[in-house]
């Protein structure tokens, strides 16, 4: 079994010597619920590229002491896959998320589209926001990832837009563009970003602004997916595509 995957601060990961301690919320999980014992190995990384593999030399009631095997620094991946995820209903924007994110992408935006069926009013919009970013911070867990993906303030069509105007490769998912994901050409993009319209589909004028922005309308196949699986499917595409998988 993989050893278990736990967040700190990057001046923590750096440590002293070869031992570092594992307290506050994650050293309280690793303690009271993994129930780790000495002997056993984690693995710590800052969520940035930092990512250290340990083993456990004493346990506490709520923190581990740990003693450093390994300390690596792993690269930002190329080219950087951003997602401009359109607000779905209910909880399908957390799963949306942890899909993605398990899938690899580095950039999650969310996007207040004019046909969302749900809108994070100014009351809710922190609250809706953390629930996202606690989503990808726990996928990056469970699938053992040094990098976590970013999830950005919530974005305004023209703020999706203007993304889309600084990307190398641009790119937004349609039902009736003619032209499949799978045959874009990639090569040399450094900044991939890619739009995923709400359950309403995309308006005219949301479209034709994307467009105008360098965005490139692409079909990912001949069913129509639900949002909350159109991105996963379209990473996929993307990181087999570019060599990342």
């Amino acid at each position: 079994m993989s050893a278990p995957v736990f967040v700190v601060d990057r001046v923590v990961l750096a440590g002293a010597g070869g031992r570092v301690v594992l307290e506050g919320a994650e050293g309280r999980h690793a303690a009271t619920v993994k129930r780790l014992r000495a002997g056993e190995e984690v693995v710590l990384t800052d969520g940035e590229g930092g990512r250290a593999r340990c083993s456990v030399a004493g346990v506490g009631k709520d923190r581990l002491e740990l003693e450093v095997l390994e300390r690596r620094e792993e690269p930002a991946a190329s080219p950087r896959i951003t997602v401009v995820q359109a607000l779905p209903k209910g909880e399908r924007g957390e799963l949306a998320v942890e899909v993605m994110t398990e899938a690899g992408v580095d950039g999650i935006v969310p996007w207040s589209a004019s046909r969302s069926i749900t809108q994070w009013r100014a009351e809710r919009r922190e609250k809706s926001l953390g629930r996202w970013r606690n989503a990808a911070r726990e996928a990056a867990k469970q699938s053992r990832r040094s990098r976590f993906p970013v999830v950005a303030d919530l974005a305004s069509t023209a703020e999706a837009a203007a993304l889309l105007e600084r990307a190398d490769l641009a790119l937004v998912l349609h039902e009736e563009a003619a032209e499949p994901l799978s045959a874009v050409p990639v090569e040399g993009a450094g900044e991939i970003v890619l739009v995923v319209g709400p359950e309403g589909g995309i308006s005219r004028e949301e479209l034709e602004l994307f467009t105008r922005s360098g965005a490139r309308p692409v079909l990912l196949g001949p069913t129509v997916l639900r949002t909350s699986t159109a991105g996963v499917a379209a990473v996929s595409v993307l990181m087999a595509r570019t060599g990342r998988w």
